[in-house]
């Protein structure tokens, strides 16, 4: 679609990129028509209040030039970007392109960012999902670290918080989104993730997958406690059944290949948190998409492996974590930033995402919107 198709009516003051392997996402604040002229009320204290709203898009990296063109055409053309931030790579030609230049905040500190900011301020942010049952989890935060966040990118990588500001890299693995968008373009020529994903709802796995049944005759292998449709072989069948991948429907491939990669992400994850005696497990990143078959196939690894006692966490606001810790952590000389997000229940905390006492984000009364889009308010002190 056109850049130009999307227009606002509002200044956009406020926005953060994170360029990644294989997606690009975007943050931006759109304050509301009820602001005063100016764009702001000046309370009390002496700040000026915005009220408006957390917007979020995504671009596929390798174009790029599509997300420039939104940001030109739709933001800095109709108000002058005050703020722009992210994490990005020097490779991208940005500066050349907007003529500005974006502050750059670290790319992990910006993912744990993001999801501290989540996790504190915007409720029904966190769900569980096992056999087709989607639950909220009620977060307390006094008890909230440490836990284990798994980031699924391009690769996958693996953060154990104990704070803010406070964590360590602790594991990964190359086979994320990017083995799957890579091995599904050779596999089925499909041209990007979105098609392989809608392919592989279409698809059985069974088809391609050796599963405990076909090994003990159908029957589960109790003994060691699997059960016959559990996955003894990803692609096992394609051994012995003779055929070229030209004889399997590219659904089925799909299917298969979601399936394994998924599966390995919950295990590994799983291990991870036993290693540091984690119980809480969230799983991040543009791989999951708030995919069904997705989830509870992390949600079925986590569950087998911990026996029960650990749960798979996921987030409303998954793939864009490291962008809205880039645009939580702004902060200058002249300028500090308060974002509210605004929901229903009358909380009061300070999440300071940055580890900054400048920079400090504030819960107070609100609502969200049933899309991804966050009503907020920003207090420019």
């Amino acid at each position: 679609m056109d850049p130009k198709d999307y227009c606002f009516s509002t200044q956009i003051s406020h926005l953060a990129l994170d360029i990644g392997g294989t997606l690009i996402k975007l943050v931006y604040f759109s304050p509301n028509g009820d602001n005063s002229q100016d764009g702001s009320i000046v309370v009390g204290n002496g700040c000026s209040v915005v009220k408006g709203r957390l917007c979020f898009a995504k671009f596929e990296t390798r174009k790029i030039d599509d997300c420039l063109d939104f940001i030109r055409f739709n933001i800095l053309q109709h108000s002058g970007v005050q703020h722009p931030n992210g994490t990005t790579r020097d490779k991208f030609p940005v500066k050349e392109k907007l003529g500005i230049v974006f502050d750059k905040e670290d790319e992990m500190h910006s993912l744990v960012s993001g999801v501290n900011f989540l996790l504190k301020t915007v409720p029904r942010e966190a769900f569980t999902y096992l056999d087709g049952q989607k639950e909220f989890v009620q977060i307390d935060h006094n008890d909230l670290y440490p836990y284990l966040l798994v980031n699924i990118g391009s690769g996958v990588s693996m953060i154990k918080v104990d704070g803010d500001g406070k964590y360590e890299r602790i594991s990964g693995t190359s086979l994320g989104g990017g083995t799957f968008l890579g091995l599904g373009k050779l596999l089925t020529k499909c041209k990007s993730f979105d098609e392989l994903l809608e392919l592989s709802h279409q698809g059985n796995n069974r088809v391609i997958d050796m599963l405990v049944g076909d090994i003990y005759g159908g029957t589960d292998y109790s003994k060691i406690g699997l059960s016959s449709t559990a996955i003894a072989s990803s692609f096992g069948k394609a051994i012995s059944d003779g055929k070229e991948l030209e004889d399997y429907q590219p659904e089925d491939v799909a299917r298969s290949l979601l399936r394994m990669i998924s599966n390995n992400i919950g295990q590994i994850a799983y291990l991870n948190a036993l290693r540091f005696g984690l119980k809480r497990i969230f799983f991040g990143g543009f791989f999951i998409r708030g995919l069904e078959y997705t989830m509870d196939t992390i949600s079925v690894a986590v569950h087998f492996w911990s026996r029960g006692e650990a749960k798979a966490m996921f987030l409303r606001h998954e793939g864009f974590l490291g962008a809205l810790g880039a645009f939580t952590s702004y902060k200058d000389q002249s300028h500090s930033n308060d974002l509210k997000p605004h929901h229903q229940a009358v909380q009061r905390a300070v999440l300071k995402c940055s580890g900054d006492d400048s920079f400090r984000h504030t819960l107070v009364a609100a609502n969200i919107n049933d899309g991804e889009a966050i009503e907020c308010s920003i207090n420019l002190v």
